[in-house]
């Protein structure tokens, strides 16, 4: 498999996080208006200073979102990437070390979950709640995978760590390729990404905050939505108003935006030659 250098690693995965903030996303932060008290601004600098951690050379999975949080952090004082890091730390390590996305995960270690278990608690997510078995204000388990399975009924981003990150191969590349296939722009690609994770899967951000019927409650209200919409055809007004709306009832897909991010990054990473799957 072939390996790809860190400061590409890098520039791709900055270049992901920007692309997803220049698309329409429903219920999220972009370019076309804020939401839920962040602005664009604060993720473009997110980016900018947690890509050198997420491609830290000979840098493991957990030291990685451990160091991207950190440095978030520091530079606008609230977590806007904790979901991104995790999805795209292993992609970054994978296309590093020349591995698939499933033998760094396998890979796992203690040191990893200590890591990762760190970085949660300085992000503070919301909606994390308090679980009976890894709750993360609990001592780090030796595996971190086994964490994530304990969370992962509750939680699209720790199920992914038991099934190879399957919803981006089965979700995302496909919504990107048929984008492609029938000429969209890349923001319009990017959107086509993001509707595909809203109407395929309820978003466990929104879940969390909000209840499990909730969140199945925006899934069908999106497939309502893009019921006959044409993404070719630009069709900015019904998305805006769909986004209007979940934002005045405090309702943020940021689960399905943290996949959008690694759907993007997963493609660059294999278009410049890593081979993840």
């Amino acid at each position: 498999m072939s390996a790809l250098e860190p400061r590409l690693i890098g520039t791709l995965y900055r270049a992901a996080c920007l692309a997803e903030l220049d698309a329409l996303k429903p219920g999220n932060v972009h370019a076309y208006a804020a939401g839920h008290r962040m602005v664009v601004a604060d993720f473009v600098t997110s980016a900018d200073v947690s890509a050198p951690e997420l491609a830290r050379a000979g840098a493991g999975t957990g030291e990685r979102v451990r160091a991207g949080i950190a440095a978030t952090l520091a530079a606008v004082a609230q977590n806007t990437n904790l979901g991104i890091f995790l999805l795209c730390a292993p992609l970054a390590v994978a296309a590093e070390r020349g591995l698939s996305v499933g033998a760094v995960l396998d890979d796992l270690d203690a040191a990893d979950s200590v890591a990762v278990f760190a970085a949660i608690r300085l992000a503070n997510p919301g909606g994390l709640g308090r679980a009976a078995k890894h709750d993360v204000a609990a001592e780090a388990p030796a595996s971190l995978r086994a964490a994530m399975a304990e969370a992962a009924d509750r939680d699209r981003i720790a199920r992914a760590y038991g099934t190879g990150f399957s919803d981006i191969g089965l979700i995302g590349l496909p919504a990107l390729a048929e984008a492609r296939a029938q000429g969209l722009d890349p923001s319009w690609c990017t959107t086509a990404i993001h509707l595909a994770y809203l109407r395929s899967v309820p978003d466990s951000h929104i879940a969390r905050k909000a209840g499990a019927s909730v969140a199945e409650g925006v899934r069908l209200e999106v497939e309502a939505v893009l019921s006959g919409l044409d993404l070719a055809a630009r069709p900015a007004e019904p998305l805006l108003a769909l986004d209007a709306s979940l934002k005045a009832r405090g309702l943020n897909p940021g689960t399905s935006a943290d996949f959008t991010v690694a759907t993007l990054f997963w493609d660059a990473l294999a278009s410049a030659g890593a081979a993840l799957a």
